[in-house]
């Protein structure tokens, strides 16, 4: 009897579910690459997000602890003046190229002579299109990041201009503090994820407060992970409900915390998730 109660018990805790993979901004995450790295491996983070132009020296340091250097973020503008793929986003590619992991991307401006969202697109598309072949060459993938303020700051912005391009190595990144900047806390994201599951393969998160929060400035939007009123624990409980497995990472912009404290901080938030 007592086998057989043994048996349902290892059955139980084998099909409890494993928590996700967490990673963290460079945003929260601050020091020299082999300062950062010991860091994240020794609290227990899977990946760094990071720039283009440090991806290197960072993904050598993070590979020796067995840390992914999950992904680099870059901002860019497009024009509709000169419809190739900007020289800056060109370099961003090629910094990143060998190293098997997404050049995140913000499109900050689109210049032209309309502003409309379909004149927008009709200056993006095309040059996404191009990137992305700059991108495969160099085995990079590219997911675009909606921003607040930018030329593309929602996230059903950004999903239908990953539709239009309509590449399975275009995917696009959904950020809790811009959805609560732009959308406000009272809308519900679920269904703006399952719209955007095939293509969406990242999310990142933060403590927040709910409330009226596209009033609200970075200090409430942004906090350590386990702060805050809004119930974070509960949006990654229902994006994983919706379908969504990819990875989850931190967002620790302007908090003035120190670094590697705020990384303990956040991390026990997010195991507190999983308890």
């Amino acid at each position: 009897m007592r086998i057989f109660l043994a048996f349902l018990l290892s059955l139980s805790l084998g099909a409890a579910e494993a928590p996700p993979v967490f990673f963290v901004m460079d945003t929260a995450a601050h020091g020299q690459p082999a300062e950062c790295a010991t860091w994240l491996s020794e609290i227990g983070y899977a990946g760094f997000g990071g720039r283009p132009a440090t991806a290197k020296a960072f993904a050598a340091e993070l590979s020796k602890r067995q840390v992914a250097y999950t992904n680099a973020y870059h901002t860019t503008k497009f024009s509709s003046e000169t419809p190739e793929v900007p020289a800056d986003l060109v370099q961003a590619i090629n910094a990143l190229e060998g190293l098997n992991t997404t050049l995140w991307l913000a499109i900050q401006q689109v210049q032209g002579p309309k502003t409309d969202v379909a004149s927008r697109e009709a200056v993006c598309v095309p040059i996404l299109k191009q990137a992305l072949v700059l991108a495969k060459a160099k085995h990079v993938k590219i997911s675009l990041y909606p921003h607040t303020g930018f030329a593309v700051e929602s996230v059903e912005g950004v999903l239908r201009l990953a539709n239009a391009v309509d590449d399975p190595d275009l995917g696009m990144t959904f950020n809790l503090c811009h959805w609560l900047k732009v959308e406000g806390s009272e809308r519900d994201p679920i269904p703006v994820i399952k719209a955007a599951l095939p293509r969406l393969n990242y999310i990142t998160i933060n403590g927040a407060d709910t409330g009226d929060t596209r009033h609200y400035g970075w200090d409430r939007l942004i906090q350590p992970l386990g702060r805050g009123t809004y119930d974070v624990k509960k949006f990654v409980q229902q994006a994983r409900a919706a379908g969504y497995r990819g990875s989850f990472g931190y967002q620790g912009y302007g908090i003035r915390m120190d670094s590697k404290e705020l990384l303990k901080v956040t991390m026990d938030g997010w195991r507190a998730m999983w308890q």
